[in-house]
């Protein structure tokens, strides 16, 4: 059975494992382009391997940007509005799923509109409002309006509605508090959601390059992805040492995804199941 078994999923292990090897060829060539010389990145016909390794490309990022500060900004700016993130916006899906108050469907429906609404329309007046808090070139000003978002308030509440409503009926005769029948009940038992909201949000923060450029002009604030943008110009691109901070940047957010590759799946099945 288990031979019969196997040689039908081989099909589809093959497929499968091709998709994969399509996927992975990219990433492949992008790391190892940050170790070839600028001439062999742009000849043609384009070469995988490197025909000389150098370290050249790393020197000029070295020396054009500080590349150990820029990635002690990206961390803070990604987990600075990760963690608050899974808090608030599973706090709020908790109340739009559980608790009953007067317009709660048109508030929620507020709330998914804004999806609707591209960051390049309210990126203005939101950096109005962050310049006359005196925000700018501060942590604050990069982590606090991106704390909130309705796609995640969204995926809080498809959650928890997906969980029976005998647990916070046993615990409020249990004499549990509403905020205590959330963070001791409810809560854990959306872990896998809370985990897809904390590596999406992580992703988010990392690969932003607009809000970080807009709010936090001073080079002491600059994220690694403002400065791999500086070795993309107008008229001039430097490939290699742009492929190799492109690699450097996206070694992060691929251990993330392969070690919370599981609760990731779990949270998006999750979110469509009712109870």
């Amino acid at each position: 059975m288990k031979r019969r078994r196997w040689m039908i999923e081989l099909p589809v292990r093959i497929l499968l494992g091709i998709l994969a090897l399509l996927l992975l060829i990219p990433i492949v060539w992008l790391i190892l382009s940050g170790f070839k010389l600028e001439k062999d990145i742009i000849s043609w016909p384009p070469t995988f391997f490197p025909r000389m390794f150098t370290m050249s490309n790393w020197h000029a990022v070295k020396a054009r940007i500080s590349i150990v500060s820029y990635t002690v900004n990206s961390l803070v700016y990604a987990l600075g509005t990760s963690i608050p993130a899974v808090f608030v916006n599973a706090l709020a899906g908790y109340a739009f799923s559980r608790l009953q108050f007067k317009f709660k469907n048109v508030i929620f429906f507020l709330f998914l509109s804004t999806m609707m609404i591209p960051f390049q329309v309210i990126m203005i007046p939101l950096y109005v409002e962050v310049h006359y808090l005196g925000w700018l070139n501060s942590y604050a000003g990069l982590i606090i309006p991106k704390i909130a978002s309705a796609q995640w308030i969204f995926l809080a509440r498809a959650s928890f509605d997906g969980l029976p409503k005998e647990l916070e009926e046993a615990a409020r005769m249990d004499g549990c508090s509403e905020f205590s029948i959330f963070w001791k009940v409810m809560l854990p038992l959306v872990k896998p959601v809370c985990i897809t909201i904390f590596v999406l949000s992580i992703n988010n923060c990392w690969n932003d390059l607009l809000w970080p450029m807009i709010v936090a002009s001073s080079s002491r604030m600059r994220t690694l992805a403002n400065g791999l943008a500086m070795f993309i110009g107008t008229h001039t691109t430097e490939y290699g040492p742009a492929f190799l901070c492109a690699a450097f940047s996206l070694i992060p957010m691929l251990l993330l995804y392969i070690f919370g590759q599981r609760y990731f799946v779990e949270g998006q099945v999750n979110t469509g199941i009712k109870g």
